[in-house]
């Protein structure tokens, strides 16, 4: 099949990747998989994000993450290439469709023993779960983002890091007279929970559909 199927990027995005370092082979098969088979190809982390997510795992060095919203995995097996020597990743994923593939695609990594995939609503798993993250990473519904946001901040420590993706929502959160649909207003709720909250210090990037770290205290 024709690399013309990830001409998704700009030129821009493009250069930098040519120029960062590359995915490797299992990675780019989950994403060939993902934009061949899937009808949201554009949730997946991809090239670029998915080596940022590996170079702040890789600087955090967590024994313990939780990704909410696996989707076809290609995150989770990015984070993981930070986790400790016996660290364990957490990945929750709501649709029953993709066990498989995930699964599947798991299986192949050489961090297998350490990824825990959870299919099911991440609201009644992640407090079942009896961790303390240090690397938290939200990629899921939107409507949603201001409860995992308070659930995950009753598990993690001090020094620990939050990654939220979609923060800018197709700039919909920019404009106060767009349609209040309720993604969009999760991710605006999401955002003000975050700048006004006493535990974190935030930083909001534009990049992508705008990304968000935000250290806990």
């Amino acid at each position: 099949m024709s690399e013309d199927l990830f001409s998704y990027l700009t030129p821009e995005e493009q250069y930098c990747a040519d120029h960062s370092a590359p995915e490797n082979d299992l990675l780019h098969e989950i994403e060939r998989f993902t934009w061949t088979t899937r009808n949201y190809p554009r949730m997946i982390s991809g090239h670029l994000q998915g080596r940022l997510l590996s170079m702040l795992s890789r600087m955090k060095r967590p024994n313990c993450i939780l990704e909410i919203g696996t989707f076809t995995g290609y995150s989770a097996l990015c984070l993981a290439e930070g986790l400790t020597e016996g660290g364990i990743l957490h990945t929750l994923e709501i649709d029953p469709e993709l066990e498989e593939p995930i699964r599947h695609f798991f299986a192949r990594s050489p961090y297998a023993s350490q990824l825990h995939l959870h299919i099911g609503d991440a609201l009644q798993i992640i407090p079942r779960l009896n961790i303390s993250p240090d690397l938290v990473y939200i990629d899921a519904d939107k409507e949603q983002y201001p409860d995992y946001l308070e659930l995950c901040l009753q598990i993690m420590p001090r020094e620990s890091l939050l990654v939220a993706d979609n923060v800018l929502w197709g700039g919909k959160v920019l404009n106060p007279s767009s349609k209040k649909d309720k993604e969009t207003e999760g991710i605006r709720l999401f955002n003000e929970k975050i700048k006004n909250h006493p535990r974190l210090e935030p930083l909001m990037l534009p990049l992508w559909d705008g990304l968000t770290l935000a250290l806990v205290k």
